[in-house]
């Protein structure tokens, strides 16, 4: 039988606290993966069957933090083409990772966006839902890069680089 990657999405989320740059991590706490408890992680999750990146995105940072995805980077500038049958959408990801050894086939494509609203406590997939000035996640990432989930980090390295220059 052959077995194919599944497609996920991430959220780099932005947020300006007292003119201090902050992104969105979180704890994972998933029933099906209980190895990865307590990793550090971006929002994210599987795309469903033709379901638009974009909303699948909103539909998984409402799901694990209640916040609504306001702006995406890149969606203005993302394109439809329909022929034969097909309604194909042409975007550009600000980072793509995949898995290529281990127990869990996935590709994160993860896109910087902005959201607004209340963050939940914590929900069936995620706990300790917080802020972090890109200092302290640079700091994070350089003394203990393990302790975040392996399918974010280069996203977050690349990130970080993207807005504060190298780690």
């Amino acid at each position: 039988m052959e077995l194919f990657s599944k497609p996920g999405v991430a959220g780099i989320i932005e947020k300006t606290i007292n003119g201090i740059d902050h992104i969105l991590i979180q704890d994972r706490c998933k029933d099906d993966a209980k190895a990865e408890d307590g990793l550090i992680e971006i929002p994210a999750g599987k795309i469903r069957e033709f379901e638009n990146i974009f909303d699948c995105l909103r539909r998984e940072v409402w799901e694990e933090t209640g916040l609504e995805v306001t702006y995406i980077e890149g969606e203005n500038e993302a394109t439809i083409f329909e022929a034969n049958g097909y309604k194909v959408l042409n975007y550009t990801a600000f980072a793509c990772s995949q898995n290529i050894q281990g127990t869990y086939p996935i590709m994160v494509q993860a896109f910087i966006c902005k959201a607004s609203g209340e963050l939940l406590n914590k929900t069936n997939e995620t706990k300790n839902i917080r802020w972090i000035s890109l200092k302290e996640l640079k700091n994070l990432l350089n003394k203990n890069e393990n302790s975040f989930y392996p399918m974010h980090v280069i996203a977050l390295k690349k990130y970080l680089n993207h807005k504060i220059g190298a780690l």
